[in-house]
C-alpha cells in the first residue's frame, strides 16, 4: 500500500513531510489485496469492485472498498431511473420511499450477480472491506462488513440539502448524493465489523530532492524519451 500512495501525483502533503494520508487510498489497497490473494480477478462496473478466486476454488468473492464510509456505487442513472420507474422524480417529496427503493436496488444488484442466480459471486462470502486513517496520527485501519446492506424500514429518512439521508439511533447509516454525482455511501458502525486490523502505519517515504509523481516516474521509465522531450521544449 505505501509504494501505491501517490498513484495519481497527488500527493497529499502535511507540513513539510511526504508521509501524509495519501489521497486516492483505494486503489492502492485494491491493487494490494488483488495481489495478496489473487490467483485471477477483474473489475466490474457495478457494485463489486474487486472479484477474486482464491487457489483452486471456482466460485468468485466479491469485494467493495470504502474509507471510513463505504461508497456502494455511485450510478446515479440507474438509482434515478429506478425512483422514477415508482413515480419518483424527487426524493425530498418521499425520502423514506426513496430510500427503500434505492437499497432494494443495491439487494437486486447483488442477487443478479450471485451463483444462485446463474451468476459468477458468491455474494454469502463476498464483503465490503473498509479503510479508515487518521490525519491526526497517520494511522489506518482495516474493518471487514457483510455485504448485505441494513433494512430501509428500520431507517430514519430525510432530505437534508442535496442528499437524502437514512439515520439510525447511532447517527447516519446511509447518504445519498443524488443531485451531485449520485454516491450511495454507507457508514457500517465499527461494533458490526466482523473483522479488524490492528492500527498500521505505512512505510515512510524516502527523502528525495526530486518531486514524487507522474512526471518523476516518466523520468525513471523513460530517460531517453524524456531527454529528447525535454531538447524540444
Amino acid at each position: 500500500m505505501g509504494s501505491w500512495r501517490d498513484p495519481k501525483a497527488r500527493l497529499y502533503r502535511v507540513g513539510a513531510t511526504l508521509n501524509g494520508p495519501w489521497r486516492w487510498p483505494f486503489e492502492a489497497l485494491r491493487k494490494k489485496v488483488k495481489l495478496f490473494l489473487m490467483f485471477w480477478s477483474r473489475s466490474l462496473q457495478c457494485l463489486i469492485h474487486t472479484m477474486v478466486s482464491l487457489a483452486k476454488c471456482v466460485n468468485y468473492y466479491g469485494m467493495s472498498n470504502g474509507q471510513g464510509a463505504s461508497l456502494v456505487s455511485n450510478s446515479s442513472g440507474k438509482f434515478w431511473d429506478a425512483l422514477q420507474r415508482e413515480g419518483l422524480d424527487a426524493f425530498e417529496s418521499a425520502p423514506a420511499r426513496a430510500g427503500d427503493i434505492l437499497l432494494r436496488l443495491v439487494e437486486q444488484w447483488h442477487n443478479a450477480v450471485d451463483i444462485s442466480h446463474c451468476g459468477t459471486v458468491d455474494t454469502r462470502k463476498s464483503f465490503y472491506l473498509v479503510l479508515q486513517w487518521d490525519e491526526k496520527t497517520l494511522t489506518y485501519r482495516l474493518f471487514q462488513y457483510v455485504l448485505t446492506l441494513p433494512d430501509p424500514v428500520a431507517l430514519s429518512w430525510s432530505a437534508q440539502g442535496r442528499r437524502l439521508v437514512g439515520e439510525d439511533a447511532s447517527g447516519i447509516i446511509v447518504e445519498w448524493y443524488g443531485y451531485s454525482g449520485g454516491q450511495l455511501k454507507y457508514y457500517p458502525p465499527v461494533e458490526q465489523a466482523i473483522w479488524a486490523s490492528e492500527t498500521f502505519t505505512l512505510e515512510p517515504l524516502p527523502r528525495s530532492d526530486e518531486e514524487y509523481g507522474v512526471l518523476r516516474r516518466v523520468r525513471e521509465y523513460y530517460p531517453e524519451l524524456w531527454e529528447r522531450a525535454c531538447m524540444l521544449a
